[in-house]
C-alpha cells in the first residue's frame, strides 16, 4: 500500500490535529458556573438532559460500589474539555459520544478530554465507569446499620457520581441498583422492572419530572416498601425497616391527610409518587430528597420531640415538594425560597392542627431576626459557610427568618393575594428553577403594584424591617444565644 493513499493522509492529518489540541489545551482545572456560594459547582458549555447511573453493591457498606455512569446532554458551546463535578471515587474509563477519551482529576472535577471536540448544539453522551465510594465525610452516601442511603444536599451529589452538581441544571434520572438477594433497592421516581440473576437483583427506577442532583435518593437495606393512595390515586410508598414496619405505622398513614391539607394550600402535588424513607442512621436531620424524604428512625420512636412538632416537619419535607425540588434555586443564594416556605407551610399547619399560634411564632422570630442577619447575612444574600463545612448554610436565617419575609409578604398584601401568589408561583415554575427576582415580579403582578422596594429591605437589608400590621414588634440585638430557631434544640429540617 502507498504511503500516499488518501485515506491514510486523512488519518494523519487528524491524528495530527488532535496532538496539536492536546499540545496547546492548558492544564486541567477545576470550574464552575459562578455560584458566589459554592464557586466551583457546576460546569459550563453543556445542558443535561439524563443521568443513567447503575450501582452493584456487594453487601458491604463500606466498601466502594461498582458503578457506570451516563450521561445525556447537548453542548452549549464549543467543547475541548468537559468539565464534571466528581471525586471520592475511582474513574476507570470514559467515553465520549462512543470513543475513549482521555481524563485527569482537578480539585473535585473530573475533567475530560474527547478526541474530538464537541460544537455548539451537538448532542453529548459521556459514559463514566468507576466506583462510588461511602467512606467520605462530607455527604453523599450515609451509612445505615443494614446498608446505604444518600443526602447530597447541598454539594455532595458529586461524591457519589460524576454529574453537573448545581440545581440550575436539573435532568431525568434512571437509576439501576444491583444488591445481594434479601435487601430491598428503591430510589426517585417509580419501579419499571426488576430482575434476578443468582444471588442478586437488579431494580430498575426512572423519574418522570426533571430533578436536581442534590435530590437524588438510592437507598439500600433490609426494607419494607409499605404502599397506600394519597389524593386523586396518588401513590404512596413509604420505605422502611421491616422489623418496624407496624412500630410506624400511626406516623406513615398521615401522609394522605397531609398532602391533601398541603394540595388545598397550593395546588396539585407535582410529581408522580411520594414517600418516608425511614433510615436507621443518626444524621442530625431530615431531608427533602425528590418523592421519598429521607427521615432518621430516631424522629419517630424515641420520643425527643413533640408530636404536634415531628408532624410539622413532616409537612416540612413535605412542602419542599412543590418549593424547593419542582420550583428549584437557580443559585444557591435563592435558599431561602426552599426553607422559608417549607418552614411556612410547617408552621401554618402546626397552627391548624395542633393550635401553635402562627403569630406568636413569627413574633419569637421577629425578636431574633436582627441577631440571625448578624450572623448569617440576610434570606436572599447569606454569607458562604466555612471551607469544608457546607451544611453552615442551613442557618435559622433561611428557616425562621425567610418565613418572616412570608409572613410579612402577607401582611403587606393581604391573605387572598398571598395565597394566588403561592398557587402561581409554584404553577409557573413547575418543573424549572427561580430566582428571587422572579419571585419579586410574581408578586408585584399578583398584588398589583410593585412590591420591589419592599421585599428589598426585607430579603436583602442588615436589619429587620418593621412588621406591617406589628409596629411594636422589636428585634433584639445580636447575642450568641439567639443562633437557633425559636423553641427548637435544633434545625432538624433541611
Amino acid at each position: 500500500m502507498l504511503l500516499t493513499s488518501r485515506r491514510l493522509r486523512a488519518a494523519l492529518l487528524v491524528a495530527a490535529s488532535a496532538t496539536l489540541v492536546a499540545a496547546v489545551l492548558p492544564a486541567p482545572e477545576p470550574l464552575g458556573i459562578g455560584d458566589p456560594l459554592f464557586p466551583h459547582l457546576g460546569n459550563p458549555g453543556y445542558d443535561v438532559l439524563t443521568y443513567d447511573i447503575a450501582f452493584t453493591y456487594r453487601g458491604s457498606n463500606t466498601k466502594p460500589l461498582d458503578a457506570v455512569t451516563k450521561i445525556d446532554a447537548r453542548a452549549t458551546e464549543r467543547l475541548e474539555r468537559i468539565n464534571l463535578d466528581f471525586t471520592d471515587g475511582t474513574v476507570r474509563t470514559v467515553e465520549v459520544n462512543g470513543s475513549s477519551a482521555e481524563f485527569a482529576a482537578a480539585g473535585e472535577d473530573l475533567v475530560i478530554t474527547p478526541r474530538q471536540a464537541v460544537d455548539t448544539g451537538e448532542p453529548l453522551t459521556i459514559t463514566v465507569t468507576h466506583t462510588s465510594d461511602p467512606n467520605g465525610e462530607a455527604g453523599g452516601w450515609v451509612r445505615t446499620t443494614d446498608g446505604l442511603a444518600m443526602a447530597n444536599q447541598a454539594d455532595a451529589a458529586h461524591r457519589v457520581f460524576p454529574c453537573n452538581d448545581h440545581p440550575a441544571d436539573k435532568a431525568l434520572f434512571t437509576f439501576r441498583i444491583t444488591a445481594p438477594a434479601g435487601l430491598t433497592a428503591v430510589a426517585n421516581g417509580l419501579p419499571v422492572a426488576t430482575a434476578r440473576t443468582g444471588g442478586t437483583t437488579t431494580w430498575l427506577y426512572r423519574t418522570r419530572h426533571p430533578m436536581a442532583t442534590e435530590l437524588a435518593q438510592v437507598s439500600i437495606g433490609k426494607s419494607t416498601v409499605v404502599h397506600r393512595e394519597g389524593p386523586n390515586g396518588l401513590p404512596l410508598r413509604d420505605v422502611v425497616p421491616t422489623a418496624d414496619r407496624a412500630l410506624l405505622e400511626p406516623w406513615l398513614k398521615k401522609t394522605p391527610a397531609q398532602m391533601a391539607w398541603m394540595e388545598s394550600k397550593v395546588g396539585p402535588y407535582p410529581f408522580e409518587t411520594y414517600g418516608l424513607l425511614v433510615a436507621q442512621a443518626d444524621t442530625g436531620f431530615e431531608l427533602e430528597t425528590q418523592t421519598l424524604s429521607l427521615f432518621e428512625k430516631s424522629v419517630f420512636t424515641r420520643g425527643q420531640f413533640p408530636q404536634w412538632y415531628v408532624d410539622s416537619v413532616m409537612v416540612h419535607e413535605l412542602a419542599h415538594q412543590w418549593f424547593g425540588n419542582s420550583v428549584s434555586p437557580r443559585g444557591w443564594a435563592d435558599l431561602w425560597l426552599n426553607e422559608g416556605h417549607a418552614t411556612w407551610y410547617g408552621s401554618l399547619y402546626a397552627e391548624e392542627h395542633a393550635k401553635r399560634s402562627l403569630e406568636k411564632h413569627m413574633r419569637e422570630a421577629y425578636a431574633q431576626s436582627d441577631g440571625w442577619r448578624a450572623a448569617g447575612g440576610p434570606p436572599a444574600a447569606p454569607k458562604p459557610a466555612a471551607p469544608g463545612q457546607q451544611l453552615g448554610l442551613f442557618r435559622p436565617i433561611v428557616y425562621d427568618g425567610s418565613a418572616l419575609v412570608l409572613y410579612a409578604l402577607r401582611q403587606e398584601i393581604g391573605k387572598d393575594k398571598f395565597e394566588a401568589l403561592e398557587r402561581a408561583w409554584v404553577a409557573e415554575h413547575r418543573d424549572g428553577t427561580a430566582t428571587t427576582a422572579d419571585f419579586t415580579a410574581l408578586a408585584s403582578r399578583i398584588s398589583g403594584r410593585d412590591l420591589s422596594a419592599f421585599l428589598k429591605a426585607w430579603l436583602y437589608g442588615e436589619k429587620t424591617p418593621k412588621m406591617p400590621g406589628h409596629p411594636q414588634w422589636r428585634s433584639e440585638a445580636p447575642a450568641s444565644k439567639r443562633t437557633q430557631a425559636p423553641g427548637v434544640k435544633q434545625p432538624r429540617k433541611r
